[in-house]
């Protein structure tokens, strides 16, 4: 298997960010980097986004080619694909508690994205699409717990959760996400090879 399925809390120890969101993941503290060069600050910000969105060299490498190749600002369409992936607004809704639990949902096909069923996690959704969890999923208690107790606070993102459904109002920028990096390491690390 490609994806990463060890052990989630050296992960986040090693990069010193709780890039998983678990409660318990830097309880023991965080690895004590040496000083680290200008490559190595480029390559850690770049595993830790890579971490935060669970995404693997191949597919990430397009997104971030994507972004230096347009015409808008590098960073933005950085975030811009990456937070749009249906497996990460799943997530940001509140249909998981989890990352991997939402990448799950989306391949078994419990979401819809305007009334339709699509299982594919890296789906690019665009701003106005409306993302639902059908209609015999919500009888599952683990997913009608997670959707109801899980709040939303992002600018980008509405929650009606009489209905189960989110939608995506604009496109996210920068100050949006809940996510703190350094992109300009990321790009330039790229921007060399």
């Amino acid at each position: 298997m490609a994806r990463y399925l060890g052990p989630r809390f050296k992960v986040a120890r090693h990069l010193g960010v709780n890039v998983f969101n678990h409660p318990k993941a830097l309880q023991r503290g965080v690895k004590q980097h040496k000083k680290l060069s200008e490559y190595g600050e480029q390559l850690l910000e770049k595993q830790k986004l890579k971490a935060y969105y669970g995404v693997l060299e191949k597919q990430f490498r397009r997104y971030v080619f994507e972004a230096l190749n347009s015409k808008q600002k590098s960073e933005e369409v950085l975030i811009q694909n990456l937070e749009r992936r249906l497996d990460n607004l799943a997530y940001r809704l509140g249909f998981a508690s989890t990352l991997r639990q939402a990448r799950q949902l989306v391949v078994h096909g419990h979401i819809l994205v305007n009334g339709k069923r699509i299982d594919i996690p890296s789906y690019k959704v665009n701003a106005g699409d409306t993302l639902s969890l059908r209609e015999k999923s919500r009888k599952n208690e683990m997913f009608s717990e997670n959707f109801t107790n899980i709040e939303v606070n992002l600018s980008y993102l509405s929650k009606d959760k009489d209905n189960f459904s989110g939608k995506l109002e604009k496109l996210p920028i920068n100050d949006d996400i809940p996510v703190t990096l350094k992109f300009s390491k990321i790009l330039e690390f790229y921007s060399k090879n």
